[in-house]
């Protein structure tokens, strides 16, 4: 069995660690942090417990796999529990809408907060977006992906490309199928769960959708955070050694081949196999040295990153009547915003989309306090002239920020026990991806969601895992790249 070094303790580094430890491998995982879990964050303060990263997840059955493919069923680990509405929504004209994971309950609820017919639109839609992952989910989300050539011969072998339609976008599907802007709005906001312009996205992200209300939306009993640590703990329960505070700063070759990892103190783990659960662009621009990842390197200066975010923490008193889990507040100009973020001058978005998550879970924060993070979209650091670093330029952004939710309905200013922010610096300063990028590269471009890096890298015995690499962000992306990785190295 190889000796195996995982670079970042992110789910993706987690997940791969438990599934090789399992399989009897030597696995050391090393976290520049203090703690694990990568963007998966959690921040606690004065009682209060955060969620930094996801605050929902969908396609459940992904972990499951896991767990069971590890050692036990994940119910024994974590508590899931069902969110619904998965986001109660308030559009620019005051319209609120809830959206059910139930097709059925979501239509009538369309027909009546828009009328016009949106409840039939979205049906009709919704058997689309299903088509679209049914055609996507096995050659393209479940399999490892070998660059262009190897995107090439799948779309040739995929019955209905037409289907697909990879020359659309999202924003160009949606107008085919949805006559309500508002409808339309709605589906847009799923280009930014992969950090995109729904206006150059492809339409193949309409599976977003489509997958929270196929396989439903959940939380888990003390924050998404626990799942991290459950990972962990199953990866350790296998045998893995997880390390924190170990900062990986090259990765070496011999051989023709990875050899192992050197951390900042000067340590060298010699390794047979190395997983980098690093963000791709500082793997291949800053970790590996070897002319064979040059290729991987220059594609990756190429493409776009993803947008970064900007979180405000809220440790609020009392209780808020008719809150939901999460709750999307619209501006009045959605496309001014995808202006500002893509645009040739990027900046902070003046009225921008407040994504809001307030757990009813005790667990979180003190009895008779709520636990609010107020989320928006933003450039990254660096990105043009934004720097997110100058004095008093983020707290007065956050101040804007709660402004704009009180001119919404939702005026806390005078109940605020507890505040803190990340911004996009932050994050970066955490992840090391690049500015703070959320999801590595964004999925503008008809090829880019399906292009990210490769999971077998152009060195012998290094490959990706996580968000950054294929198939992409989010909870069960990253899941499914472990199931990837782990099933490469098991047949290299």
């Amino acid at each position: 069995m190889a000796r195996v070094v995982v670079v970042g303790a992110g789910v993706g580094g987690l997940a791969a660690a438990a599934r090789l430890a399992s399989a009897g491998h030597r696995v050391t995982v090393c976290e520049q942090a203090a703690r694990i879990g990568g963007k998966l964050g959690v921040h606690a303060a004065r009682g209060y417990r955060f969620d930094t990263g996801p605050s929902l997840l969908t396609m459940p059955q992904v972990f499951c796999d896991l767990f069971t493919a590890t050692g036990g069923p994940l119910e024994e680990s974590v508590d899931l529990l069902p969110v619904d509405p998965i986001a109660r929504y308030r559009f620019p004209d005051g319209t609120r809408l809830d959206a059910t994971g139930d097709l059925a309950a979501f239509c009538a609820q369309l027909d009546s907060a828009l009328g016009g017919g949106a409840g039939a639109d979205w049906r009709r839609f919704h058997a689309r977006a299903r088509a679209i992952y049914e055609a996507v989910h096995g050659p393209f989300l479940s399999s490892a992906l070998d660059g262009p050539l190897d995107l090439a011969r799948k779309v040739v072998r995929v019955r209905d490309l037409a289907t697909i339609a990879p020359w659309r976008t999202l924003r160009g599907l949606g107008a085919d199928y949805l006559r309500d802007p508002r409808l339309r709005m709605f589906l847009d906001r799923y280009a930014t769960y992969t950090g995109s312009d729904p206006r150059r996205a492809p339409a193949a992200l309409a599976t977003v959708p489509y997958v929270e209300q196929a396989f439903g939306a959940w939380y888990v009993r003390g924050g998404l955070g626990v799942l991290g640590e459950a990972i962990a703990v199953r990866a350790a329960e296998r045998g893995a050694v997880v390390l924190t505070g170990a900062d990986v700063v090259g990765v070496s070759t011999a051989g023709g081949r990875a050899s192992g990892v050197t951390l900042a103190s000067g340590e060298r783990l010699p390794a047979d196999v190395v997983v980098a659960n690093a963000d791709a662009r500082h793997l291949y621009g800053d970790l590996v040295a070897d002319r064979r990842a040059g290729p991987a390197s220059r594609r990756l200066r190429r493409a776009t990153p993803s947008l970064s975010g900007f979180a405000v923490l809220l440790g609020v008193e009392g209780a808020t009547s008719g809150l939901a889990h999460h709750s999307v507040l619209f501006p009045a100009d959605y496309d001014a915003e995808f202006d500002a973020l893509f645009g040739r001058d990027p900046r902070p978005v003046d009225d921008p989309t407040l994504y809001l998550s307030v757990p009813g879970d005790p667990a979180v924060a003190p009895a008779g306090h709520e636990a609010w993070f107020l989320l928006v979209n933003a450039p990254r650091q660096g990105q043009g002239d934004v720097d997110w670093t100058a004095p008093g330029v983020a707290e007065a952004y956050a101040e804007h920020l709660l402004a704009l939710l009180a001119a919404r309905g939702l005026d806390v200013r005078d109940r605020v026990r507890y505040r803190a922010v990340i911004t996009p610096a932050d994050l970066a300063t955490r992840t090391r991806a690049e500015g703070g990028a959320i999801y590595g590269t964004s999925s503008n471009g008809r090829r880019a969601a399906f292009l990210r890096p490769a999971n077998r890298s152009p060195v012998p015995g290094l490959f990706l895992v996580g968000g950054s690499a294929h198939p992409g962000g989010g909870l069960p992306l990253v899941a499914l790249s472990a199931r990837i990785v782990a099933g490469l190295i098991g047949t290299a």
